[in-house]
């Protein structure tokens, strides 16, 4: 049997639920069911209660990861170079977290290649960010706004298209009998008939600024002094005291908001429960003001759920393929200049239209519940949707392709990366 190609892979933990870290595992686990590689996970990005490296099942030593604060340090590098001889580094997230890295790429491209899958960070086109593009092997952009920056800024650095995937196993449309036990688990009642007849908002991001979790709240409770404050309900799954958003439970009590009409979904969640909120609403909401993809988009669209989307970043490639729309987006009115000394080159959206309006045409569309036919799941919308069992096909004849023995991983992993990236044009 060949040897295993070892993949060291850093960024948020893959087992943490953060858009970061499902990617990663979405990625590793796809990897790892090709019984062609084995993987070194950096977990960071999250507090730990212990740093012993631990085994992932099923796969145990094919995939072990390291608990590491924020990201990992070059030492962490060096050892990880010295003692497991990876194949390949692969990492993720902002490039900002990774100046660190870049500053040992000489002693890192050296011997493996450095591959990042670049999360977007917001127009003007990040010429700072030249010389950390032109300290990678390869670079795979999460959205078409992504790859624009990357070619504009480096267009000598070999880049891929890769947008995110969901795993359609997990985020799929349910029927009403499968949704209603849920329902009135969750809203602690006996029967579908002790729970109101009111549209159902869902909202699922992280508490922070940039996601305009309180904003929203500021214009929930607009739309319902508008609508009636019996006609709609919202529903946010979050951690309303996170410390870098905004104190949500107290602005509910300063709007006047009760529990009946916000809703507040606290206990991290698996993915199978998740879907059953995207498929117990009539209508999501993803409404931040700087997103490279914003993956709760994705997962309500392959609900068959309808959103409304601010026109920022990754969010407004997933609401329309340019010709058909699959929910409502919202122009930004303005954009506000909000850099550091630095990363000076980071805009933000501003939008002061009513959100309330939006939502209002929203619920007149969808009188009657949701119209699963008119906000159908797309599978294909630019390749927007990667399922994880087409991926794994392709890694399998990809490495069919290659010889190991004749050839540098790098150039296997650029024959990957065009095949994942032709499925695009299916």
């Amino acid at each position: 049997m060949s040897k295993k190609i070892k993949v060291l892979t850093i960024s948020d933990h893959p087992l943490s639920p953060s858009g970061v870290g499902t990617q990663t595992k979405y990625v590793i686990e796809s990897l790892l069911k090709t019984g062609r590689y084995e993987v070194l996970s950096f977990g960071g990005a999250i507090s730990h209660e212990n740093y012993e490296m631990s085994k992932v099942e099923p796969y145990l030593d094919d995939w072990r990861i390291l608990p590491v604060d924020n990201y990992g340090t070059q030492d962490h590098i060096r050892s990880a170079l010295r003692q497991e001889r990876p194949d390949m580094i692969w990492f993720m997230t902002d490039p900002r977290f990774w100046g660190w890295l870049w500053e040992i790429e000489d002693e890192i491209r050296a011997n493996v290649p450095l591959v990042y899958y670049h999360v977007w960070d917001n127009f003007p086109a990040p010429e700072f960010n030249k010389v950390f593009y032109q300290s990678n092997d390869v670079i795979a952009t999460i959205s078409k706004v992504t790859d624009a920056a990357v070619k504009e800024v480096a267009p000598e650095v070999e880049r891929y298209y890769i947008p995110h995937a969901i795993d359609p196993n997990f985020f799929h449309p349910l029927s009403k009998k499968d949704v209603e036990p849920f329902m009135v688990d969750l809203f602690g009642v006996e029967s579908m008939d002790d729970i109101d007849d009111r549209f159902t908002f869902f909202w699922n991001n992280r508490n922070a600024r940039r996601k305009q979790s309180g904003t929203l709240l500021y214009w929930f409770n607009e739309f319902l002094d508008r609508v009636g404050r019996d006609k709609a309900r919202l529903v946010m799954h979050t951690d309303p005291s996170d410390p870098h958003g905004q104190p949500l439970v107290h602005l509910c009590q300063k709007f006047g908001l009760s529990n009946k009409e916000v809703m507040l979904s606290v206990d991290k969640l698996p993915p199978q429960y998740l879907n059953k909120l995207y498929n117990m609403a009539d209508c999501t909401l993803n409404i931040s003001d700087a997103e490279g993809f914003g993956l709760a988009t994705l997962e309500s669209l392959s609900t068959g759920t309808p959103i409304i989307v601010t026109m920022t970043g990754g969010l407004q490639e997933q609401v329309t393929d340019g010709e058909e729309w699959f929910g409502i987006g919202i122009e930004p009115a303005s954009k506000a200049l909000i850099g550091s000394q630095q990363v000076p080159y980071i805009f933000e959206d501003r939008i002061y239209v009513l959100m309330s309006t939006c939502m209002i045409s929203m619920s007149t569309q969808l009188t009657g519940g949701k119209q699963v036919g008119l906000w159908k799941i797309v599978l294909s919308i630019s390749g927007l949707i990667l399922c994880v069992t087409r991926l794994e096909t392709l890694k399998l004849v990809a490495e069919n392709m290659m010889s190991q023995s004749k050839l540098r991983f790098l150039t296997n992993l650029k024959i990957w990366l065009l095949l994942i990236s032709a499925i695009q044009q299916e």
